[in-house]
């Protein structure tokens, strides 16, 4: 087996495994399964599922992290982050639409749909997945496509890691000559910036996904501040300039456009303490069918309200919305906005009486929603699972998993079994 060690978190003791090989992986979940301990699955390692303090048996998966290219077919290691495939496809005018961070997991991101930069040009990372090879519950390691075993792959888009270990991800890749990519501080009104985007976004090129972010100054993810950002799928600055115009003409806005490299747009973020819980974060995310004028005067408010919080938006349709709702296991293909908003609970900043209005502000934003994101909902919390997907999904999802997982091994996860 790979190299094993041992990791304590709190008063409980993990062994880790560092998977050299795929043999190595089908072992690790065949001595789990046996000896019915919890088992989490380390792709990336970049977000909270990859703390030690809940014993059991950690497998890390970071040396299995080849990227091969075949043309435009790219065969990645499960262990492998979208800043390493970035820069390999990079040599070969290709990219991948990923997430926005470098340092993140493509296992995790891919199984849990994969909202990016490039989400409107070419749908979630999941929707560019053409084959898998994954390890499952048994030790079984299986092949899988849209022709073999074809509903274990309808599962692994969307329907996160609760069906084995991808070992090897197949991607189609797609030609990118070059971006554009634009950066803009907002100085004044918010909500006329967001109706101003939204407006704009209704009819736009398929070419331009934007976000948006207002954080407080101790987010170390971002300047603080409000800020628009946006993405042109080619190297064509005059033409994002242009699209943008409606927004960047607005008295409060300052804009400035650049061509970067795609793979210099992701953000570099420091890996989390596999020790320690996160600060608190009371709040959530949702894909909405719209941004209206009630929605964007929420967020206002509630980021306006709360010193502590964060606002988040991104924009979707386009590519996203070209995959029919049942091809996938990822919800609300009609959805137009992923939405996160929420504030952070860390003692001695806020009082209870903030926490309180923050968990029922964001549930006034929440009931809008068409679903929830599971990538960015950081928490286990089973009651929420119904959420993450649409209600068909969820009976097909649930189906597949006591198929290929009746014991409940890949439990640690948004779990969808009992």
């Amino acid at each position: 087996m790979g190299e094993s060690t041992q990791a304590t978190g709190g008063n409980r003791t993990t062994e880790v495994i560092r998977a050299a090989t795929v043999q190595d992986v089908t072992e690790a979940v065949v001595q789990a399964a046996a000896e019915a301990v919890p088992l989490v699955v380390v792709g990336g390692g970049h977000s909270v599922w990859a703390r030690t303090d809940v014993g059991g048996l950690r497998l890390e998966l970071a040396d299995l992290a080849d990227v091969q290219v075949d043309g435009t077919i790219v065969r990645v290691g499960g262990g492998a982050t979208w800043g390493q495939v970035a820069a390999e496809l990079a040599d070969h005018g290709l990219a991948i639409s990923s997430g926005d961070t470098s340092t993140v997991g493509v296992g995790g991101l891919t199984t849990g749909g994969g909202i990016g930069w490039m989400v409107r040009m070419w749908g979630l990372a999941a929707d560019q997945l053409i084959g898998a090879q994954v390890v499952t519950a048994t030790g079984e390691v299986i092949e899988t496509s849209a022709l073999h075993e074809p509903e274990l792959f309808w599962a692994l888009r969307g329907g996160g890691g609760n069906f084995g270990v991808v070992t090897r991800f197949d991607f189609q890749a797609h030609p990118l000559p070059g971006i554009a990519f634009a950066e803009g501080v907002i100085d004044g009104d918010a909500a006329e910036v967001l109706r101003a985007t939204r407006d704009l976004m209704e009819g736009a090129p398929r070419q331009l996904t934007v976000t948006y972010m207002d954080v407080p100054p101790m987010d170390p993810s971002a300047p603080a501040g409000a800020r628009l950002s946006a993405v042109w799928a080619g190297p064509e600055p005059e033409r994002l300039r242009a699209v943008l115009a409606p927004v960047a003409e607005l008295s409060d806005v300052t804009v400035e456009i650049t061509t970067p490299a795609y793979r210099d747009i992701l953000m570099e973020m420091p890996a989390p303490d596999a020790e320690s819980a996160p600060p608190g974060f009371i709040g959530g995310n949702g894909l909405f069918r719209e941004l209206d004028d009630a929605l964007i005067d929420q967020l206002v408010a509630f980021r306006q309200a709360h010193p502590a919080s964060v606002v988040f938006l991104r924009s979707l349709g386009g590519a996203f919305a070209d995959v029919a709702q049942d091809d996938s296991a990822f919800p609300a293909r009609d959805a137009t906005w992923f939405v996160l908003a929420g504030g952070f609970d860390i003692p001695g900043l806020i009082d209870d009486a903030e926490r309180t209005a923050l968990a029922r502000e964001w549930a006034a934003i929440a009931a809008g929603r068409r679903a929830q994101y599971a990538n960015f909902a950081d928490q286990e919390r089973h009651e929420d699972v119904p959420t993450l997907f649409d209600g068909a999904a969820l009976t097909r999802l649930r189906a597949l998993k006591r198929t290929w997982d009746p014991t409940n091994v890949f439990r640690r996860n948004h779990n969808i079994g009992a």
